[in-house]
């Protein structure tokens, strides 16, 4: 049979490519972490199951990622069909009309069965404006083998007063034993996070309720003192380069005595597979101080879709399959029920979930009482525990994070730090017109 060459040269270039005729093809942007990692491997049943559709993926680092996005978003340059996102984001792009809405979602999707509070968190008057992959609180994880050896007993619910003390007890360096991991890579998604909790704590909050902010105040001074001089004394050299997947990786290499960081992590420290220390992980809440309010997040890594896409349709459709019930169950057939991913479900919480998963008990009790609408122990103007859902906390948060990372290696003092913060977030404030 004689095949035209120019006709040969395109069925040739679209094998080639990848793309098939007809097919639509999504980009999916994503970040590197376990689970969006699984998402991708399983997402071949997806491709089998709608061969009209082709996914091309972009995965970034974290802080990579958010910069990538809002970039694209904001110059609606349409890059990417489907987004990895988190509440922050869904509220803010949602509200300027940047997200397609959630709507018509099949009856199978079984939206009632996603907990009210993530729907909210994910939402912008009543519309839906992402899907919940996973949602996570703070927790604390701990080495009970080590705890033991050394007479020690974690509370469930533990001050942060204590994890330093247990800390400084568990600090080996020579073992290459570090008593406390927490983040120190600067970012308003990275080590803001965890110190912003670590703030509320100490009764501490980004602005007051004129929108000044309050960094010069003493519980912001206690709380940055406390985390700063911590690490120094009991976590790993060259903190400030470390972010979630680095200290996850310290603490399943058995290097991390104590970690306080975001309860998805639950399932990648006791899987054998990729934790040395597996069988000796112990679970308690996110530490507390002078209150709890605050003392653990709530977030939500969520599939969205832009409104600059032009394949709407098929973007939804994946963003519906990979955070479906349907999913869980492909997870949970492949990589074992607790890999599920957490939080955003009721139905996900059966007797044998409960049962392989030692963590989810604690996750779900935080995530629970985490309340973004009122997140510290003085009233506040904003909605947030661990950020602050306004458009410019994201150039602010960044600026205060490198700042804070500055101090933990000692370019600069806690007093400076905290005075550059105040300055820099006063300038940036005036400039964009609060209290408005």
């Amino acid at each position: 049979m004689n095949i035209p060459v120019k006709a040969l040269c395109i069925a040739t270039c679209m094998t080639v490519s990848g793309i098939s005729l007809g097919a639509q093809t999504l980009t999916i942007a994503t970040v590197n972490n376990s689970d969006m990692i699984r998402m991708q491997k399983l997402a071949k049943t997806f491709e089998s199951e709608h061969p009209d559709i082709k996914l091309n993926w972009v995965v970034l680092e974290e802080n990579v990622l958010r910069q990538r996005l809002t970039t694209d978003i904001a110059t609606q340059g349409g890059q990417f069909d489907v987004l990895t996102i988190g509440m922050y984001e869904a509220a803010l792009w949602g509200a300027k009309g940047w997200l397609e809405p959630m709507n018509d979602l099949p009856a199978s999707y079984a939206l009632d069965d996603v907990f009210p509070a993530v729907r909210e968190g994910l939402s912008v008057n009543g519309t839906l404006y992402a899907l919940p992959f996973y949602a996570e609180s703070s927790m604390t994880y701990y080495r009970t083998d080590l705890f033991k050896d050394a007479g020690l007993s974690m509370p469930d619910h533990p001050t942060w007063e204590q994890i330093a003390q247990f800390a400084k007890v568990l600090n080996k360096p020579e073992q290459e034993q570090y008593g406390l991991c927490l983040r120190g890579k600067a970012g308003w998604g990275e080590n803001i996070t965890v110190i912003t909790t670590l703030a509320n704590a100490f009764g501490a909050r980004w602005f007051n309720e004129q929108w000044q902010p309050e960094f010069n105040g003493p519980e912001w001074k206690n709380a940055l003192n406390f985390y700063v001089n911590t690490l120094k004394e009991s976590g790993p050299p060259g903190a400030t380069s470390n972010g979630f997947n680095e200290n996850l990786a310290l603490f399943n290499s058995g290097k991390c005595a104590i970690w306080v960081d975001a309860s998805v992590a639950g399932s990648f420290v006791t899987d054998k597979s990729q934790s040395k220390v597996a069988d000796h992980v112990g679970f308690a809440f996110a530490p507390h101080q002078v209150t709890d309010k605050g003392s653990a997040w709530q977030y939500s890594w969520s599939l969205a879709v832009p409104a600059t896409s032009k394949a709407k349709d098929a973007a939804k459709t994946f963003s519906t399959w990979a955070t479906s019930k349907e999913y869980s169950a492909l997870v949970a057939e492949k990589d074992g029920i607790a890999n599920v991913p957490p939080g955003t479900r009721a139905s996900t919480y059966s007797d044998a979930y409960l049962a392989a998963a030692p963590f989810a008990k604690v996750t779900l009790e935080s995530l629970k009482v985490a309340n973004p609408k009122d997140p510290t122990l003085k009233p506040v103007p904003y909605v947030g525990i661990q950020l602050v859902t306004i458009p410019e906390f994201q150039a602010v948060g960044t600026q205060v994070g490198k700042l804070f990372s500055a101090a933990l290696i000692g370019q600069t003092s806690v007093d400076q730090a905290l005075a550059a913060a105040q300055q820099t977030t006063e300038r940036e404030m005036k400039r964009a017109g609060y209290p408005k």
